[in-house]
C-alpha cells in the first residue's frame, strides 16, 4: 500500500491529524438531536488549518443510537 504525502494547504506543514466530527441536519433531525451529518477532518499538527470532507452516514443504526442517548 502507498503511502501518500500531506502537504498543509496553509504552511506547507508535513504532518497532520485525521479524525471525524457529526453534527445534526436541518427539520426534524436537528430537532431530535439526531447527528446524522458525518465529516472526516485533517489538521495540520503544525498550524492547526482544517480541511473537512462530506462521508456518507454510517446508517439506521447511528441514528437509533443518538435517540436512545438524548
Amino acid at each position: 500500500m502507498d503511502k501518500q504525502q500531506y502537504s498543509c494547504d496553509k504552511c506547507q506543514g508535513a504532518e497532520f491529524k485525521a479524525g471525524e466530527i457529526r453534527t445534526t441536519g436541518s427539520g426534524i433531525s436537528r430537532f431530535l438531536n439526531l447527528q446524522n451529518q458525518k465529516f472526516s477532518t485533517v489538521s495540520c499538527t503544525r498550524c492547526g488549518y482544517t480541511d473537512v470532507y462530506r462521508m456518507d452516514a454510517s446508517g439506521k443504526i447511528g441514528n437509533i443510537f443518538d435517540i436512545l442517548t438524548n
